[in-house]
């Protein structure tokens, strides 16, 4: 499910003011001539989406299964721990392993493995 272009899953999900769910973001400095962009985002909104998919399908359309909704903000965090570019096709690999681990389940709309 997770190809060359950015799946169905990665698509980015914004509020009914078409700005993502970002809740704060504060730029810190580090009093050395760099700083820190530390950002809060409210991610409640992909969760209730994910349990409303569960119930209503699992995630199975024909034979195709949803393996998650992750949040972008997310994906770039896992980008940038992986050391790569989001759309490097390295990133297939980081994004299953990732929903896969147990560590994002809140985010898995399938439960099965591929």
């Amino acid at each position: 499910m997770v190809g060359a272009t950015a799946p169905a899953f990665l698509l980015a999900h914004k509020n009914k003011y078409g700005e993502a769910m970002k809740i704060s973001e504060k730029f810190i400095d580090n009093h050395d001539g760099t700083f820190v962009v530390q950002r809060q985002f409210d991610n409640q909104h992909y969760i209730e989406r994910v349990k409303a998919i569960q119930q209503l399908n699992g995630g199975k359309l024909g034979e195709s299964r949803l393996a998650g909704e992750v949040p972008l903000h997310i994906v770039e965090g896992w980008a940038k721990e992986a050391g790569i570019k989001w759309d490097d096709p390295a990133m297939k690999d980081v994004i299953k392993r990732k929903l896969l681990s147990g560590d994002f389940d809140k985010f898995r709309v399938w439960k099965g493995t591929w």
